[in-house]
């Protein structure tokens, strides 16, 4: 399966296709570009990434979570290229027979997502600047690389 992709992430339809008659729960996180950050409007934001490395890194982390949390279905994907506001950027589905294990899972994907993928985003903002960062954000809220506002 590819986990990093370049078009639309259609999530109604993930959900729509999804079926697994041994979850009892189904938590989903679908992370969308937001209209301000860091003060700016946001015109929309540029992903790259190592994509063989990242797309690796992804299958660990759902094959840990999987373990981990005996989770019966588990889907994450995160878009590459231009995402413009409102349109998803990285979507995780986990589900399990109960809701905690399907949560912690979920949390455990998008927290490795953010903070350990080989991937880089650029926010364009409509004033005409841009600013170049990891996936992680944090840094600029909390004034430093290793306090992440996350956890």
């Amino acid at each position: 399966m590819k986990y990093i992709v370049t078009e639309k992430i259609k999530v109604a339809q993930i959900i729509d296709d999804f079926e697994d008659d041994s979850a009892g729960a189904v938590v989903i996180f679908n992370g969308t570009v937001r209209k301000r950050s860091l003060g700016k409007e946001v015109a929309h934001l540029f992903y790259e990434a190592a994509e063989s490395m990242a797309g690796k890194m992804m299958q660990q982390y759902l094959d840990e979570a999987k373990e981990k949390w005996q989770l019966t279905s588990v889907i994450a994907l995160h878009r590459i290229g231009e995402v413009t506001v409102g349109e998803s950027a990285v979507f995780v589905l986990t589900s399990s027979p109960h809701r905690k294990e399907a949560y912690e899972a979920n949390r455990y994907i998008i927290e490795k997502i953010k903070h350990e993928l080989p991937l880089w985003k650029c926010e364009y903002f409509t004033d005409g600047e841009k600013k170049w960062g990891g996936n992680c954000s944090c840094q600029e809220l909390t004034g430093d690389a290793n306090v992440h506002i996350y956890e």
